[in-house]
């Protein structure tokens, strides 16, 4: 029986992937997970889990800063080995961020191997600085393979949670009426940004006769402030399954986790590249969608600038009636979706896990 040790920690880019992995195989195995405490696993990561906390964190700064930082990457390292020791782990399993770096060094320590999936275009400084010490490295974009050094990385994709792969109803909160859907997908995180944008477009677009579905995320301070029939603004929803699969077209940050979203549920998409994410990974996200043929990027401007409206609306001309001619840009994007989509990554990853421990 292989005895699975999970490591992610942070953000739901690195816990959902992680996450859909655990319930591939908990019938078979027996799944354990480290993450750092009052982050977001302390929530999402379900009991039956075991999840244990360590602390651990970054390796930025300098000086006494930096040797504190190494001394509390030790200790950490100590406790992630404890973890394996005590539930005789044969194989472990890591998406990157902090609870990385003592995860894939008490492996090594406990000579047990590691899989470390890397989600992002860009990878993240663990990824660019440990790939090299793990039995493998998985990518979910294309654009990753070449810059791990190192390593020989293995294209998978990025795994969604189950709910993404198979068909959900459209939410009954969702304005009815035939007009194209449009869904926004803010975030959590750096969304107040994107979310000007779209409350300038709105408006025009409602009068056209869109529908919108605005998901802002918590930190939005100006929820409410537009009202029309066929708009809904909710912070956050559990059933994006259903608003992807039936949506005409979706504006979104270019996180891995959302785009792979996207990309199993074939959605026509914006994307605007939060501007300040870490080496700009997203604007790389991005650019393999846009490759694809799947996605439009708009960068992010000031809401009085008109290029995301003028996107939407030349994507949306057919559908608004403003057009007749030549072939739709959303069924030749859908394609760019469809061929960008990894639908068994949690399969595959599962594999690759089994084969290492045997």
């Amino acid at each position: 029986m292989t005895r699975l040790l999970i490591a992610a920690s942070g953000t739901g880019g690195h816990l959902f992937p992680a996450l859909a992995v655990a319930e591939a195989v908990e019938e078979q195995w027996p799944v354990r997970w480290v993450g750092v405490p009052d982050r977001l696993e302390t929530r999402l990561v379900p009991e039956r889990f075991g999840l244990v906390c360590v602390n651990a964190g970054g390796l930025q700064g300098r000086g006494i800063t930096k040797l504190l930082q190494l001394l509390r990457l030790l200790l950490a390292s100590i406790s992630v080995r404890r973890v394996i020791r005590r539930n005789a782990i044969d194989v472990v399993f890591t998406t990157g961020g902090y609870i990385a770096a003592p995860a894939i060094l008490a492996a090594r320590w406990c000579g047990v191997p590691v899989v470390l999936h890397e989600s992002n275009a860009i990878p993240g400084r663990v990824t660019r600085l440990l790939g090299r010490f793990c039995s493998t490295v998985a990518i979910g974009l294309p654009a990753a393979a070449k810059r791990i050094p190192g390593s020989q990385p293995v294209l998978t994709g990025t795994p969604v949670r189950s709910s993404f792969l198979v068909p959900q109803p459209l939410p009954s909160w969702v304005p009815s009426g035939e007009g194209p859907l449009l869904v926004v997908m803010g975030g959590s995180q750096g969304a107040v940004g994107l979310n000007r944008m779209v409350r300038a477009t709105v408006p025009a677009l409602l009068q056209q006769g869109c529908r919108v579905v605005h998901l802002t995320g918590d930190n939005d301070p100006d929820i409410g402030q537009l009202q029309h029939p066929n708009l809904v603004e909710r912070r956050f929803s559990d059933e994006i399954p259903g608003l992807l699969q039936h949506a005409d077209l979706a504006i979104s940050r270019a996180g891995a986790g959302s785009l792979s979203e996207l990309a199993v549920c074939v959605t026509p998409s914006v994307l605007v590249p939060f501007p300040q994410a870490a080496d700009r990974h997203q604007d790389a996200n991005a650019a393999c969608a846009a490759s694809f043929g799947a996605a439009v990027i708009v960068h992010q401007h000031e809401p009085d600038q008109p290029a995301l409206l003028n996107t939407v609306q030349r994507l949306l001309a057919i559908r608004l009636g403003k057009s007749d001619a030549g072939s739709d840009p959303l069924t030749q994007m859908r394609e760019g979706m469809d061929a960008l989509a990894e639908r068994d990554a949690e399969s595959q990853l599962a594999a690759l896990l089994q084969t290492l421990a045997a």
